[in-house]
């Protein structure tokens, strides 16, 4: 079995925060690794319209902006592994990291940017009918849904959104809210309210996915049971798909037990700073942010993760009296 390979910077997680944290460390001379994880590019690669990122007049897409900034942090000088992280050690540093494929590494700093994924209903017929007409990504799913009709549930920015996208597609979209108005962004809920191809259920919740089988199990979705949150009522409404967009719980879980979370999972860090309680472990974007939950507040995040990784690399460095600027130095390098 191989020595684990000495790494200056392990960046785990490729969304927003995880690629501007590369930059800033490449810029720092800590030549860092990105492991990319499961979903390379993170949640902005299953977003298509991108109007509020800033510097472009123009509405972007979320993939291409994600390969953008891939393609400057390896220009910087970042190393970029696909693959996923699937044990950390913390106790100590450098901390161990072992990934899907068996491969080790010990980093003398980590910085966390692993996201958040999204959430489910929790319902038996969901699970059922995921793949055969249950979604969770309009913009991944929403071209085989042409001139049919479908609900979103949810009631946040990401819920409207997916309706409005969808409406490119579908010839009729349901938003069905537990609420009696939105939680969204004004704009975005004037911009559903004013479609007509849309029509929002309100104070309902889904009780029930109905759907066929065949002999080989899940056919497709053919509507839905709606249970009212006040009355008890409940009605059916005839549908070809479902997407659920009731926001994202933070990926988390590889570092449970080690650093501290609240109570909706999320990695706490010192205010202001993306600095855990563990020295030379950092957490930047969605994985640590449960208020904004933006791109540009997770880049911006993971650049402070980067700047404070390079600050403390170089003050040990000094005290030790090392030299990291020429990579040829360093170990496995």
């Amino acid at each position: 079995m191989s020595l684990p390979r000495p790494l200056r910077c392990a960046i785990i997680g490729s969304g927003p925060a995880g690629w501007t944290a590369a930059i800033y460390a490449a810029r720092g001379l800590l030549h860092p690794v990105v492991f990319t994880g499961p979903q390379a590019g993170g949640q902005l690669t299953i977003t298509t319209d991108v109007e509020n990122y800033p510097g472009f007049s123009e509405v972007i897409q979320g993939p291409w902006l994600m390969d953008q900034m891939q393609a400057q942090a390896v220009h910087m000088g970042t190393e970029v592994i696909n693959d996923i992280v699937v044990k950390a050690d913390l106790s100590k540093r450098p901390f161990l990291l072992e990934t899907e494929t068996g491969a080790t590494y010990l980093a003398e700093t980590v910085i966390i940017s692993t996201g958040a994924q999204a959430k489910w209903l929790g319902l038996d017929s969901e699970k059922t009918y995921q793949g055969f007409g249950v979604s969770a990504c309009a913009t991944c799913d929403g071209f085989f849904y042409r001139n049919k009709v479908v609900a979103v549930v949810g009631g946040g920015n990401t819920a409207v959104e997916e309706a409005l996208f969808l409406t490119k597609f579908a010839s009729k979209v349901y938003l069905i809210h537990r609420r009696e108005e939105l939680r969204s962004e004004k704009i975005l809920s004037e911009r559903l309210l004013a479609d007509p191809k849309i029509e929002p259920i309100w104070n309902v919740g889904i009780d029930e996915i109905l759907g066929d089988t065949n002999e080989f199990g899940a056919a497709g979705v053919t509507g839905v049971r709606l249970k009212h949150v006040e009355t008890g009522e409940k009605y059916e409404i005839p549908l070809d798909g479902v997407f659920i967009a009731i926001g994202h719980a933070p990926s988390s879980q590889l570092f449970a037990g080690q650093l501290e979370t609240n109570s909706g999972g999320y990695l706490r860090v010192q205010p202001g700073t993306p600095k855990t309680a563990i020295e030379g472990v950092f957490a930047a974007g969605d994985v640590t942010d449960d208020v904004y939950r933006q791109a540009v507040t997770a880049a911006g995040m993971g650049c402070m993760a980067a700047l404070e990784a390079v600050r403390l690399l170089a003050e040990e460095d000094h005290h030790k009296g090392q030299n990291h600027e020429n990579p040829a130095k360093i170990g496995a390098y």
